[in-house]
C-alpha cells in the first residue's frame, strides 16, 4: 500500500455520482426510478458546484491575491478543477446517453414528452388555457437589454432566454428573460391523449408556445428561446460582528447567498449566439466560469417527481412496525426495561414519534431535550414538542442554524417553537452540531427516571422513509448522563468543553472520538503483529481523514483485515496486489440511501460495536459535535452484524472500490445472487411473524 498517498476527494465523490448514474443506466431497475436516479444525479452534480467547486475557486482566489499557491502540485486547486471539468463533461455526455434511451423506453410504453412543436389541435387549445388560467400570473418577462443592471437571477432556478424580433428583419432584435415558475406549478403537465396514451409537456414548452401572446405587444413574429441555468457559490460568509446577533447573522448570510458568484453556466447549445455572447458579458463569465453547453432541458433534479404514468407500480416494501413494540401499549414502557434499535427504513419512524407523543402527554414527564438538523417539512417531531410545551414540559430543542440549505427552514422552526415557549438552542459558533440526540426526564415518586435515543440520522420522518439509519431507543443510565452533559455544553458553551470531556459512555467529537477510534484501530495492529485474529469493519458515507486513512494503512499491512462499506467519498489509495486480502472495500447504491456509520472492532474476540452520526472526515470529527454509541445489548450487537454481514456479502448493488475508481460490480461467480436492501427487510421482517 501507498502511504500517505490518497485520492482527492472531489474527484473521488464524482465517482460515487457515477454510481448514482450507473443505477439510471441498469435495466433490471424500474423505468421510474431508473428516472428518479437521473433526477438524483443532476441534484448532486447542482450541490457539487455550489460547494465543492466554490469552495476551490475561493481557494484560488485567495491564493492568488497573495501571488502563490501554497500547496503540493496534485493538491494544486486549479488542477483539481480542470480534473472535476473532465469528469463532469464525460458524466454528462453519459447522461444524455441514458436519457435518450429512457425516451425511446418511455415511447414503448405509450408515454410521450411532447415539446410546443408537436401539439394537435385538441392540445394547443389546452396549452392556451392552462397558459392563461395558471401560468400568466406567474410569468413577468424581463426586457434585459433596456436594464442598467442585469437582474438578480436565482440558484436552482431554470430560465428561458428569448430572442424576438420580425422575420423580415434582423435588427431590431430584443433579448428577454423569463424565470420558469416551477415551485408554483411543477415542471410536468399532463395533456389530454387517447386512452392508453401520456402525453407530457413541461412547463417551459408551454411558456414557449405562447410567447407570441406573451410578448403581443411588441408585433413580433419571429422568437427563439432557449433554457439555461446558473449554479452559485452556496456558502454563508458570518461576519464577525460580536454585537450582531447569530440568527442576524444567518439571516444576513442567506441575504448574501443571493449575490453569490456563479460557478456554472449550462445553456441550451442551440441558443441564439447574440443572447448568450449577452448574457455571458452581463453575468461576468469568464474562461474559468464552467460554462457548459447542453441540451434543451435542464434542472433534470425535476425529474424525482416525473409524473407517476407508470404501469408497474412501486414494488417498494412498507415499513413494519418492530417487534418488541407491535401492539405495545405505549413504546415508553419498553424502552424503560430494554434497548431497542430501529432500522430504517425496514422499521417504521412512527415509533419515534409514539415515544415524543407518549412524553407530551405523560403528567410525570416534567422535560424534553432533542438535537435537530433537518426537519421534515411538516414535522409531527416538531408537533410533538409544541405539544409538550403547552403540557407544561420543559422543551429544549437545538436547531443547527448552520445545516447547508436548511438555514431558512430552521429560522422559520425557531420562530414556530419560541412562540410555544419551547426553549431554542442555536448552536455554537465555528462547530455544527451534528449528533442526533434525545433525552426525557420523568419523575415518579421520588425517583428522576431518564430515557431516549441516540441516532445516526436525521429526525425527519420524510427521509426516513428512504434514508438506511440506525436509532437506538434507550434508558441506559450512563448514556442519558452522557447526553445531559452534552446539553449542559450547548446551553453554557461559552464555558468551554468540559463539560463534553466528562462524558464516560459516549464517543464526542470533537473530544474524544478521534482518539478513541486511533487507540482502538493501534490495539488491533498490536493484536495482528502477535498472531491473533484482528478485524475492523467500518459502515460511513465518508472516509476522508488522512491521518485515520493512515492508521488503517499501517493496520492493514500489519494483517488486520479491512471491511470498508464506503456508500461515497473515498480516499484510500489501496494497491491491491500487495494486500488483496487484508482489505475488502465496497459502496452500495440501490433504492435506499446507505446513510448509517457502523464501526466494529474484533478486539481480541470482546467486539466493540459502535453506531455513530459522524463519518470519517477531518470537518466531522474535529469541527462538529458528533456522538457515538457503543451497542452493549448482546441481541442487538447480534442483529447489527447480521445486516453488516448482509452489506458485506452484496453482489448485486456493491461496488468494488479501488484506487482505478473503477465502480465495478461486485463478481457474482458461482454465489447465491444477495441484494442486501432486500435481504434485510427480510432478515428483519421475519422477526415479526416468529
Amino acid at each position: 500500500m501507498e502511504k500517505n498517498k490518497l485520492i482527492q476527494r472531489d474527484i473521488s465523490w464524482l465517482s460515487f455520482n457515477a454510481r448514482v448514474l450507473q443505477e439510471a443506466n441498469d435495466p433490471t431497475v424500474p423505468l421510474r426510478e431508473r428516472i428518479r436516479f437521473l433526477g438524483i444525479f443532476s441534484n448532486n452534480t447542482d450541490e457539487f458546484f455550489r460547494v465543492r467547486v466554490a469552495t476551490l475557486k475561493r481557494m484560488i482566489e485567495f491564493a492568488e491575491k497573495r501571488n502563490r499557491l501554497n500547496m503540493h502540485m496534485e493538491d494544486n486547486p486549479q488542477n483539481i478543477l480542470e480534473q472535476i471539468h473532465s469528469v463532469v463533461l464525460r458524466q454528462q455526455t453519459e447522461f444524455n446517453r441514458i436519457w435518450e434511451g429512457i425516451l425511446k423506453e418511455l415511447n414503448e410504453e405509450q408515454t410521450f414528452l411532447l415539446d410546443e412543436k408537436h401539439l394537435n389541435i385538441e392540445q394547443q387549445a389546452f396549452v392556451r388555457k392552462f397558459f392563461d388560467e395558471q401560468v400568466r400570473s406567474n410569468v413577468i418577462p424581463l426586457i434585459i437589454e433596456n436594464l442598467p443592471q442585469m437582474p438578480y437571477l436565482r440558484d436552482k432556478s431554470i430560465y428561458l432566454g428569448v430572442a424576438m424580433r420580425k422575420k423580415d428583419s434582423a435588427y431590431q432584435q430584443k433579448y428577454s428573460l423569463i424565470e420558469i415558475p416551477v415551485t408554483a406549478l411543477g415542471r410536468f403537465v399532463l395533456l389530454p391523449s387517447e386512452e392508453g396514451v401520456h402525453n407530457i409537456i413541461l412547463l417551459e414548452d408551454v411558456i414557449r408556445f405562447n410567447l407570441p401572446n406573451i410578448f403581443s405587444y411588441f408585433e413580433y413574429d419571429y422568437f427563439e428561446a432557449h433554457v439555461f441555468k446558473l449554479t452559485k457559490d452556496a456558502e454563508i460568509d458570518l461576519d464577525q460582528d460580536v454585537i450582531t446577533s447569530f440568527v442576524e447573522k444567518i439571516e444576513k448570510g442567506l441575504k448574501n447567498r443571493r449575490k453569490g458568484k456563479p460557478v456554472r453556466f449550462v445553456y441550451d447549445k442551440e441558443m441564439d449566439a447574440g443572447l448568450l455572447e449577452y448574457l455571458i458579458r452581463r453575468l461576468n463569465l469568464g474562461n474559468k466560469s464552467n460554462i457548459i453547453p447542453g441540451g434543451r432541458i435542464h434542472n433534470y433534479r425535476h425529474f424525482m417527481d416525473f409524473p407517476d404514468v407508470f404501469p408497474a407500480k412501486s414494488q417498494r416494501n412498507k415499513p413494519f412496525t418492530h417487534p418488541e413494540l407491535k401492539g405495545a401499549l405505549r413504546v415508553t414502557d419498553i424502552i424503560l426495561k430494554k434497548d431497542i434499535m430501529l432500522h430504517f427504513p425496514y422499521h417504521s419512524y412512527d415509533s419515534v414519534i409514539d415515544l415524543l407523543r407518549e412524553a407530551a402527554m405523560d403528567p410525570l414527564v416534567v422535560s424534553i431535550k432533542i438535537t435537530a438538523y433537518r426537519l421534515a417539512s411538516n414535522s409531527k417531531v416538531i408537533n410533538a414538542l409544541v405539544n409538550a410545551s403547552r403540557n407544561g414540559k420543559e422543551v429544549v430543542v437545538l436547531l443547527e442554524l448552520k445545516a447547508r440549505f436548511d438555514e431558512e427552514a430552521n429560522l422559520a422552526w425557531k420562530e414556530v417553537l419560541e412562540q410555544e415557549g419551547v426553549k431554542v438552542l442555536l448552536g455554537v459558533p465555528k462547530m455544527k452540531i451534528h449528533a442526533k440526540l434525545c433525552v426525557i426526564k420523568k419523575r415518579v415518586a421520588t425517583r428522576t427516571v431518564q430515557y431516549g435515543f441516540v441516532s445516526t440520522g436525521n429526525l425527519n420522518e420524510n427521509t426516513a422513509r428512504v434514508y438506511g439509519d440506525h436509532c437506538l431507543l434507550t434508558a441506559k443510565r450512563s448514556v442519558m448522563a452522557d447526553i445531559n452533559r452534552i446539553f449542559n455544553y450547548l446551553e453554557n458553551w461559552k464555558s468551554g468543553t468540559g463539560q463534553l470531556h466528562l462524558c464516560k459512555t459516549l464517543l464526542i467529537c470533537p473530544t474524544n472520538m478521534r482518539s478513541s477510534f486511533e487507540a482502538q484501530i493501534i490495539r488491533e495492529i498490536k493484536l495482528a503483529k502477535a498472531g491473533k485474529d484482528a478485524c475492523i469493519t467500518l459502515k460511513a458515507n465518508s472516509l476522508s481523514d488522512a491521518k485515520l486513512i493512515d492508521r488503517l494503512y499501517e493496520a492493514a499491512s500489519a494483517g488486520v483485515k479491512l471491511q470498508l462499506i464506503i456508500r461515497g467519498i473515498y480516499c484510500p489509495f489501496i494497491d491491491k496486489k500487495k494486500l488483496k486480502h487484508q482489505v475488502r472495500a465496497i459502496s452500495i447504491v440501490d433504492e435506499y440511501l446507505e446513510h448509517a456509520r457502523v464501526i466494529i472492532f474484533k478486539n481480541g474476540g470482546k467486539e466493540k460495536i459502535y453506531i455513530s452520526s459522524a463519518d470519517w472526515m477531518v470537518r466531522n470529527l474535529d469541527h462538529r459535535l458528533e456522538a457515538a454509541i457503543p451497542i452493549m445489548d448482546k441481541g442487538i450487537r447480534k442483529e447489527l452484524k447480521e445486516i453488516i454481514n448482509i452489506q458485506l456479502s452484496d453482489n448485486i448493488k456493491a461496488r468494488v472500490l479501488d484506487k482505478e475508481l473503477s465502480n465495478d460490480y461486485m463478481a457474482i461467480s458461482d454465489k447465491k445472487k444477495v441484494r442486501s436492501q432486500i435481504e434485510t427487510y427480510h432478515y428483519l421482517h421475519q422477526k415479526t411473524v416468529k
